[in-house]
């Protein structure tokens, strides 16, 4: 696969290589475990494992790490509210997480370190920039000076008179317009968690963090740094300047960042009430999948709007694809009068839909022109079914849903019982017959049985009603 990806740090799509010929090293910030994730999060999670489950299906070993950050500003704020320790109170959401990314198809990454255990490389790391002069001490803390790193704004591309080199900011997150020396270390307060360090006791700022924990697992450079546009700026132009300023060694070679989730055409916030989790979704009695389903049919560096009504449309959307699958199953789960084949020559016709799926797919990991080209494929299907075996169809699905995670292999069926399939048989014998009568009488006595009979281009097909 000729997989071709847009780095934000060149702003342009480069052809991917890996440091390594067959193994890619992906990093993604994982949640700030203070509160349930919201949709939000849950797309650039989604989005994260499309592009990991690209990398596997051309072929590359990944090792997926993504961090958890357990112990920051807000998790500080909302557990000394709850009364709770930071770990009483960070553990039901990081739990609450991990079945968040099971229901939505989101496959388990190779590690998912936690800030709060990673601490002594956090410090041998602020330890080294000090010794380089790049970090300094006051009042406590320790502080990244922004301006003894040359290439600083890169990423985000900050313009040099904007920084305010010799200011700082203790607070994790804050806004391009007040770029200023960041902290690596704070100084202890009263009831919060603290560590003992060689410069003071106190605990980690959020960006040394992951810096810390993903040059742990993945060495010095990744091939592939990922999260949401919000992270450019500061959380991802600091890493790259505490650990390149570490290392004198390229961070990360690509930079992919997903682009926001709107409700109603809106941001979220709790101001307007429209912050949503999954959890808002089931209450529905809607399926995860129908979300993951949705955040497939836009680019995902491309705003997409969040509608109870688009939901509904995809839960739709991925019933039909899941009805058409469960068809496509062997005769022993259904009645299928032109038998599940897999007698035709159907190679030729396969391959051009597996290319072009593949190619969309190697092309900034185009997702609505995947679903486009499974969807080709079962209209093809239909118009011209002596093309295609049951059999080469299902399986094509099947490898098409390595990417796509949508659960097509997890599909329940039933038998059915065999009064009913005696009954289809009577049927069949008198629409052969052309006594109509009769076989929509027999129709009637399936239906009131509670399933229905329909006539597919394969024959009829039985299901419940």
């Amino acid at each position: 696969m000729n997989l071709k990806l847009f780095n934000t740090l060149s702003r342009k799509k480069e052809v991917f290589k890996p440091l390594r010929t067959e193994r890619v090293g992906l990093y993604t910030c994982g949640p700030t475990v203070y509160n349930y994730a919201h949709i939000g999060n849950l797309r650039t999670y989604i989005f994260e494992d499309i592009l990991r489950r690209t990398l596997a299906y051309g072929g590359y070993k990944v090792r997926h790490v993504m961090n958890i950050t357990d112990v920051e500003d807000k998790i500080i704020r909302d557990s000394q509210k709850s009364g709770k320790n930071i770990f009483e109170f960070t553990a039901p959401y990081e739990r609450a997480f991990l079945e968040d990314l099971e229901k939505l198809g989101i496959a388990r990454a190779w590690k998912y370190p936690k800030a709060t255990a990673h601490v002594p490389e956090m410090i041998r790391l602020i330890q080294t920039l000090l010794k380089k002069g790049l970090a300094y001490q006051t009042e406590g803390s320790v502080y990244f000076d922004i301006s003894k790193f040359r290439n600083y704004g890169r990423l985000s591309r900050l313009k040099k008179r904007g920084l305010k080199s010799g200011a700082r900011v203790s607070a994790d997150e804050y806004a391009k317009d007040d770029a200023q020396d960041f902290a690596l270390w704070k100084a202890a307060v009263p009831g919060e968690p603290a560590w003992q360090t060689p410069f003071g006791e106190g605990r980690p700022g959020w960006h040394i963090e992951c810096s810390a924990m993903a040059m742990r697992y993945l060495g010095a450079t990744l091939d592939i740094h990922a999260g949401g546009v919000d992270l450019i700026f500061p959380h991802h132009e600091n890493e790259i300047a505490q650990s390149e300023g570490a290392t004198g060694k390229p961070f990360a070679r690509f930079f992919i960042e997903g682009e926001h989730l709107l409700v109603d055409g809106q941001k979220m916030s709790k101001s307007l009430g429209n912050v949503f989790t999954l959890r808002d979704i089931e209450t529905r009695h809607v399926n995860p999948l129908a979300f993951r389903y949705l955040t497939l049919t836009a680019h995902y560096r491309s705003k997409l709007n969040f509608t109870w009504e688009s939901l509904s449309a995809a839960q739709n959307s991925l019933n039909r694809l899941h009805d058409f699958v469960r068809g496509l199953h062997p005769v022993k789960y259904l009645v299928l009068y032109r038998p599940y084949s897999t007698k035709y020559s159907t190679a030729k016709h396969i391959s051009a839909f597996k290319k072009r799926f593949a190619q969309t797919l190697s092309n900034d990991l185009d997702t609505p022109k995947a679903l486009a080209a499974v969807w080709k494929l079962i209209s093809e299907y239909h118009k011209n079914p002596e093309r295609f075996s049951s059999s080469s169809v299902l399986t094509t699905l099947y490898d098409f849903d390595r990417v796509l995670g949508l659960g097509l292999k997890n599909i329940k069926t039933e038998r059915i019982p065999a009064k009913i399939k005696s009954l289809a048989d009577e049927r069949e014998k008198y629409r052969a017959a052309k006594e109509w009568a009769k076989a929509d009488a027999i129709r009637m006595q399936i239906q009131d049985a509670g399933y229905l009979v329909e006539d597919s281009s394969q024959g009829p097909r039985i299901k419940r009603a």
